[in-house]
C-alpha cells in the first residue's frame, strides 16, 4: 500500500511541476504583452513617435508605391512584347509581299 501512495505522490508532484512550468511561461507571456502595450501607450502619449494612423498611412503608401512599380514593370514588359509582335507582323507582311506569286 505504501508503494501505491508513493507512486501517486510522485505522479502528483510531477503534474504540479509541469503545471508550475506552464503557469510560469504564461505569466512571462502576459508580462511581455503588458510591457509591450504599456510601452506603446507611453510612446504614443509622449508625442515622440508619429501617430499610429500616420504610421499606417505611410506603410500603406509604401506598399502602394511598390505595387505601382511592379505594375509599371509588367506594363513595360507587355508593351515591349506587343511592339515585338507588331514588328514581326510587319516583317512577315513585307516578306510575303516580296515573294513573287
Amino acid at each position: 500500500m505504501a508503494a501505491v501512495s508513493r507512486i501517486s505522490l510522485q505522479s502528483d508532484l510531477a503534474n504540479a511541476l509541469e503545471r508550475s512550468k506552464r503557469l510560469t511561461a504564461r505569466v512571462r507571456q502576459l508580462e511581455n504583452r503588458l510591457s509591450s502595450q504599456l510601452g506603446e501607450s507611453v510612446w504614443a502619449d509622449s508625442g515622440l513617435g508619429a501617430p499610429v494612423d500616420i504610421d499606417q498611412l505611410q506603410r500603406r503608401i509604401t506598399l502602394l508605391e511598390q505595387d505601382l512599380a511592379h505594375t509599371k514593370g509588367e506594363l513595360d514588359e507587355r508593351t515591349e512584347e506587343l511592339e515585338a509582335r507588331a514588328a514581326n507582323r510587319e516583317l512577315t507582311r513585307t516578306l510575303n509581299s516580296s515573294v513573287p506569286g
